[in-house]
């Protein structure tokens, strides 16, 4: 797993909420420009949305892109693993190739259990409580 997210889902998840503020979609130059974008840029933004099938794009000259999915149904999990692919590689941190059973890397157990909390919550997090996000006591 990475810990790093690439622009790609950072303007996916943009997309996403500002889909979620209209009832009737928004044509691709203005969802391009509400999410600074190129148009050109701006199908491979959508592309694992649409094949998700949590917006529905439409071509033409009135064409372009509606959410179809309830907010609160789609975790931000959800759409990282959607623009990135899967979350777990099998990829050791250290070794760059998976940790033998046998003799797994120091990092191994700890690593394990970060990674299983951070996408615990990632995939606890809807995309609506995302964009309406209630404080932590103490934030």
């Amino acid at each position: 797993m990475r810990l790093v997210l690439f622009k790609r889902t950072d303007l996916s998840l943009q997309a996403m909420e500002a889909l979620a503020g209209t009832e009737t979609g928004m044509t691709g130059s203005k969802l391009a420009a509400a999410i600074g974008t190129t148009t050109s840029y701006l199908p491979q933004v959508m592309k694992p949305l649409v094949g998700s099938g949590w917006v529905l794009a439409t071509s033409g000259p009135r064409g372009g892109y509606l959410l179809t999915a309830d907010v609160g149904e789609v975790s931000i999990l959800d759409i990282v693993e959607a623009v990135e692919g899967p979350t777990e590689t099998g990829q050791c941190v250290l070794k760059g190739a998976p940790c033998p059973t046998e003799d797994p890397c120091a990092f191994h157990f700890s690593w394990v259990r970060a990674r299983d909390a951070l996408v615990n919550e990632l995939g606890a997090t809807s995309l609506g409580a995302a964009l309406h996000p209630i404080p932590v006591k103490g934030e």
